[in-house]
């Protein structure tokens, strides 16, 4: 046997070390990293692309139903089976219902658009929570023209009768000769419904001339909306439309959208009409993509004045196409000039009360829109005392837009 050099360097007694191998990947941690997040963004991706979603992300109820069986046949079951049976659980209907009566709900896929009619017989409460104001249908308030309304899918809804219409029903009092002889102001005080105690501060504290808008939320917007008629204001409806960040930028439940069909916005569209009654006309909230939408547009506006209701853009949107079909029907229209709080502080308002004047004096008629904060309240409600002194009168809403429409 040969010796090497490294043999015969190596102490004696003890064996010559072995090199061990080391098992090698061939990627590195961070590379196998890197594949499992494109994989997860890939999926994603993926879903987001091919998974049809016109409601754009608002949510949907999913409800379970059962097909209810005759009195007598569901007691006969147990008996010819032989077999105990458990009662069945609560069906999550949307709606209210009092012990002893029968109601037909109407359930409508959010993505099909397709409607189940489904009757729930007397048997105690059912749906998410009895008497919740957001599914409730309101009962109809006290002076309300009966001639003016009809049942609909969700509860009472305008209408129009021979030659009478809630614009021109609900309208507040003004005095038409003096208005057409000067300038005019009309303020539309809106989001109210929501907040009792700010709305109360705008149907108290504001004359009846100032028209309030009321949006279909809230824990009782029919009983604050009744309030403000017995306070001698004229009402709007608020209809929540959808804006260009939706749904980052959500107005509330059942907003109508340019994602959906005709039919299924028209059915939004009667759900917001039956929350209250006696209102002259609508309004957007929000919207300013689906105001500046014709195909989303033209059908509500054509529904809402075969129902003889006004329309007021409170003239956010630039782009909004309501003037043009409402003009092409018709129908009573006005837009705001100046959002009069778009900065809330008291300098602010009170230059934009300055400008509203300007307006006024320069056009015939000037429109503003604010909502129910202190300041708003406290600023309008000081600059109006002068108003008429310096030769312009305040006017309700719908006496602006007939205005407008002659001059």
């Amino acid at each position: 046997m040969t010796e090497t050099a490294d043999d015969l360097s190596t102490p004696l007694g003890q064996d010559k070390p072995r090199r061990k191998r080391r098992l090698r990947l061939p990627f590195t941690a961070m590379q196998a990293l890197a594949v499992l997040l494109g994989l997860v963004l890939v999926a994603f991706a993926g879903f987001a692309i091919f998974n049809k979603d016109p409601l754009g992300g608002e949510p949907i109820s999913r409800v379970a139903i059962r097909e209810s069986k005759p009195a007598a046949e569901e007691k006969a079951a147990p008996a010819a089976t032989g077999h105990e049976t458990k009662a069945a659980p609560k069906q999550a209907v949307h709606g209210d219902q009092k012990t002893g009566e029968q109601k037909t709900v109407t359930i409508i896929d959010g993505s099909s658009g397709s409607r189940h009619d489904v009757v729930i017989g007397a048997g105690g409460e059912t749906g998410d929570k009895a008497g919740d104001p957001a599914t409730a249908a309101p009962a109809v308030m006290t002076g309300v023209d009966q001639r003016l309304l009809e049942k609909g899918r969700y509860g009472m809804i305008p209408v129009a009768a021979a030659d009478m219409k809630p614009f021109t029903v609900y309208a507040a009092d003004a005095d038409r000769t003096k208005a057409a002889k000067m300038p005019v102001v009309a303020i539309m005080i809106g989001g109210l419904g929501v907040g009792a105690a700010k709305t109360t501060d705008a149907i108290m504290k504001l004359p009846g001339a100032i028209t309030l808008a009321f949006t279909p939320y809230g824990a009782d917007p029919a009983k604050l909306a009744e309030r403000a008629r017995a306070q001698r204001h004229e009402v709007f409806l608020q209809l929540p439309m959808e804006p260009y960040d939706f749904p980052d930028n959500d107005p509330g439940p059942q907003t109508l959208l340019t994602s959906l069909t005709a039919d299924q916005n028209l059915d939004r569209l009667y759900w917001h009409l039956s929350r209250m009654q006696g209102y002259a006309g609508i309004a957007n909230f929000m919207g300013a993509r689906f105001i500046a939408t014709e195909a989303a547009m033209q059908p509500i506006i054509r529904e809402a004045n075969k129902r003889g209701l006004g329309l007021f853009d409170d003239g956010s949107s630039p782009r909004s196409v309501a003037g043009q079909i409402a003009s092409s029907q018709a129908m009573p229209f006005g837009k705001g000039d100046i959002a009069i709080d778009a900065v809330p502080t008291a300098n602010e308002v009170d230059r934009a009360l300055t400008k509203l004047e300007s307006i006024a004096r320069e056009r015939g008629v000037a429109i503003g829109t604010a909502s129910a904060l202190p300041v708003s309240i406290d600023r309008i409600s000081t600059w109006i005392k002068g108003l008429e002194g310096r030769g312009i009168l305040l006017v309700p809403l719908t006496t602006a837009m007939l205005k407008s429409k002659s001059s």
